[in-house]
């Protein structure tokens, strides 16, 4: 039977490409997939252009106790895009970046403390035992997908992205319509997270894009001809 994803263009698959498929995921490993356990979802917005905020779901693995990294999607479905990467970090390690890197990371501490950062499904006492050190991690986002305005393939350079910071940045209705869906309370969420502390020396001030915004855009270098480089092994 031929399947079809709504919103994304080209042929449904073929009920061979179907058959193919099951017959290699019988065969092959999917080491790095199976090593995803946790599924988080939370909001982000382009680093130029806070008005542009998405909806993001993390689903993630650690590669130690201090990184773990996340594909990233526009919902939980099966037919969801994969519409970007998210790796996080220890502060002990953010610390250790240059500080044009450090730029590009965000703090993940009010988004955990709020409430908007959760793990569907998973009762509060047991995903709050996760989150308390999510709480004082960064993180480095890139999305390729453009779902917010309405692309339906991945167009353009991929652009870094940032997280909430402080109340009054989330659009009240992306967060009513995300707590109606998963039966959630930002509210009493904040309340059972308040003990919760962030990175030990404090938010860095050059995370969040340092306070200001940053666009990704491509840029023209030039580049000299080969004959113009010395030939120092000929």
């Amino acid at each position: 039977m031929a399947t079809s994803y709504p919103g994304v263009p080209g042929e449904p698959t073929k009920t061979g490409i179907a058959i193919l498929e099951t017959a290699t995921a019988a065969i092959q490993g999917f080491g790095p997939v199976n090593k995803i356990h946790q599924h988080l979802c939370a909001f982000h917005f382009y680093a130029h252009d806070m008005t542009r905020q998405v909806e993001a779901h993390h689903f993630c693995g650690h590669q130690n106790e201090e990184v773990r990294q996340c594909l990233l999607y526009d919902s939980p479905e099966s037919d969801a895009k994969l519409i970007g990467l998210e790796y996080m970090v220890s502060e002990r390690l953010f610390l250790t970046l240059p500080d044009d890197e450090k730029k590009l990371w965000h703090s993940h501490e009010y988004e955990v403390k709020s409430g908007i950062l959760f793990m569907p499904g998973v009762p509060g006492p047991i995903q709050r035992q996760d989150l308390e050190k999510v709480c004082k991690t960064y993180g480095k986002v890139f999305h390729f997908w453009q779902v917010d305005r309405g692309d339906t393939l991945p167009l353009g350079v991929p652009q870094v992205m940032m997280a909430l910071t402080r109340d009054g940045q989330l659009y009240e209705e992306l967060a009513q319509n995300l707590e109606k869906r998963y039966e959630v309370s930002f509210g009493k969420e904040r309340e059972s997270r308040a003990y919760m502390s962030g990175p030990n020396l404090g938010v860095h001030p050059l995370a969040n894009g340092g306070g200001k915004g940053l666009k990704t855009e491509l840029r023209e270098v030039d580049v000299q001809p080969v004959d113009s480089v010395p030939r120092v092994f000929v």
